[in-house]
């Protein structure tokens, strides 16, 4: 005897809701996969020219900063992920979550292949106090993207207010611990302070 047809369409819907995650996932490894392909395109090399591979540096004045999965400025990458939740909160209410997610990866992934093009290194060396930065290896733009991810679903997690309280409180951590973060990485790339930039170098 036949199954009833209800429960065919129960197994159906409960299939569908198991497979639903798939495309997003997919969706992301492409996108990252795609990235990585593109920095390689640009001469962006795997890791740092001293050919160790570090999971965290901590130096932001060394030859070591953007060339190790991690390092100080990871935390403004963890910010970018925050912000874009809560943008895509707002501009995308009804789009599925891990849709949502997708797309905070890509667009950190646009900004890691626009941040190493070489007119934003070239801007970098002449308006901020990252005067020898040389563009980051493809190791710390992954970890960029990681972080990212993990920055979104904290802020997903925390809701707006302690979101906001956790981005806040790691800009004044980064403030007074690398004399930079994401605000003032933003102003100092549009709109360069020389007062600022002396500030930063330890003038």
């Amino acid at each position: 005897m036949s199954e009833p047809l209800t429960n065919g369409r129960t197994d159906e819907s409960s299939l569908a809701r198991n497979t639903q995650p798939f495309w997003p996932a997919l969706s992301v490894l492409l996108v990252v996969l795609a990235m990585a392909v593109t920095l390689r395109l640009q001469g962006r090399t795997w890791f740092c020219a001293c050919q160790h591979l570090m999971f965290w540096s901590s130096d932001v004045w060394s030859r070591h900063n953007s060339q190790h999965l991690l390092d100080p400025y990871s935390f403004t990458h963890l910010l970018h992920g925050v912000v874009f939740c809560g943008l895509l909160k707002w501009l995308a209410p009804r789009w599925p979550a891990e849709w949502r997610f997708t797309c905070a990866v890509a667009i950190e992934c646009l900004w890691e292949v626009l941040e190493n093009s070489q007119m934003v290194i070239e801007r970098y060396r002449a308006a901020t106090a990252a005067i020898g930065y040389e563009g980051d290896s493809i190791v710390n733009s992954l970890g960029d993207c990681l972080v990212c991810a993990l920055g979104f679903a904290v802020a997903r997690r925390l809701g707006w207010t302690r979101s906001i309280v956790l981005f806040v409180l790691i800009e004044i951590v980064l403030l007074f611990w690398i004399r930079d973060n994401l605000t003032l990485n933003v102003i100092m790339l549009l709109f360069p302070i020389e007062g600022v930039k002396a500030w930063q170098l330890g003038g």
